[in-house]
């Protein structure tokens, strides 16, 4: 198996380039993106009173994972191509191919040192970036008010108990350890208002929920009152708040499939919750594409001098696969695509014409 890679020094030479070039294209890309998103966002995050730089910087901590994660496919593609025309202007790879390696062997190490960028972009978007879209979620959701510190699993849930509504800021476990977490009833009565009542938490307890310590807000009398724990939404089971809202970007890929099977044994529609499953796989898998794709750029025609050329066909590659993946995954929310095929079906046909013009070009 070892020797279908290069000599240890060139392997190491070569993962050593493309993972510097890469990571030094994504800082220099979120650098940019960041403060440009930044300069749209800072002005509503400093209208709410009392917010400072400080909160500033808080957006920068939840925004900067989900900006890391969009750029990172991009940057690997970038360093593939910048790694490999560097190495063609130097002739390092026709004194590679001059000693008998093909290019796929040439290749080899920038395919391993992409499958380590995929893993460990699969573990930073499982462990950090999910994290941060459900906490981002949720302030964004009181308009940058007081930065939500638990982060739910499940945001903004509005539930109806009869008349009666049931407003949840967040919702934790599930089944019997489900726990509501800000929740307001609007008790009515006849389609009018009669109550406000809210409360800071909440548990199920028998065919009910256990809220507390409430306050009641009485509509006719303006009076407003403590009343300790109290029992509401008797009508309510506790898959009517896990279920009831799903945000796919705010789950890890466990809690997002045991979402999808509470769902589907609810017999709720799955479909594009599905197809983002399947795309928390397929998505960081991308960063194996980017050697084939960006190959062009080292194995075009011998001394066509056209070097410019075939990196902007390598670049129009890879840019071609993003916009098959989105269209695919956009097609799968949709319907009209099964979520398996939406999700691996760009990497699948890209990973042929890669293959493809490789070929192709080392003939």
């Amino acid at each position: 198996m070892t020797s279908f890679f290069p000599s240890r020094t060139v392997a190491i030479y070569m993962g050593r380039m493309f993972l510097t070039r890469t990571f030094g294209l994504l800082a220099a890309l979120l650098l940019i993106l960041q403060t440009l998103d930044l300069l749209s966002e800072s002005g509503a995050i400093l209208a709410h009173p009392g917010n400072t730089q400080a909160q500033v910087w808080a957006y920068v901590g939840l925004r900067a994972p989900q900006i890391i994660a969009f750029l990172l496919p991009f940057s690997v593609l970038l360093g593939t191509i910048l790694t490999l025309i560097t190495m063609n202007q130097n002739s390092e790879v026709i004194a590679l191919k001059a000693a008998g390696l093909s290019a796929h062997q040439v290749l080899a190490p920038l395919l391993v040192a992409s499958l380590g960028v995929a893993a460990v972009s699969f573990v930073f978007n499982e462990r950090i970036v999910t994290r941060a879209t459900a906490t981002l979620d949720q302030w964004k959701d009181v308009d940058y008010g007081a930065l939500p510190i638990d982060r739910g699993e499940r945001t903004n849930v509005w539930v109806r108990d009869g008349d009666d509504l049931v407003a949840v800021q967040q919702v934790r476990g599930r089944g019997e350890q489900t726990r509501l977490g800000n929740v307001t009833v609007y008790d009515r009565t006849g389609g009018e208002l009669v109550a406000i009542i809210r409360a800071p938490q909440g548990r199920h307890a028998g065919n009910g929920w256990a809220i507390g310590p409430t306050t009641r807000f009485d509509v006719a009398t303006g009076k407003l009152s403590d009343l300790g724990t109290v029992k509401v939404a008797p009508g309510v089971r506790p898959d009517q708040f896990t279920l009831g809202s799903v945000n796919p970007d705010g789950l890890a890929w466990g809690s997002l499939r045991s979402a999808i099977g509470d769902l589907r044994d609810a017999g709720r529609p799955t479909k594009s919750l599905e197809g983002t499953l399947w795309h928390k796989l397929s998505g960081p898998l991308s960063a194996v594409l980017m050697p084939l794709l960006g190959a062009v750029a080292a194995f075009g025609i011998a001394r066509s001098g056209q070097l410019f050329l075939r990196a902007v066909v390598g670049m129009a590659l890879g840019f071609a696969y993003f916009v098959a993946d989105n269209f695919a995954l956009a097609m799968g929310n949709l319907g009209a695509y099964p979520p398996f095929l939406a999700a691996w079906a760009p990497f699948l046909l890209f990973l042929l014409i890669g293959e493809a013009v490789l070929i192709r070009t080392e003939e």
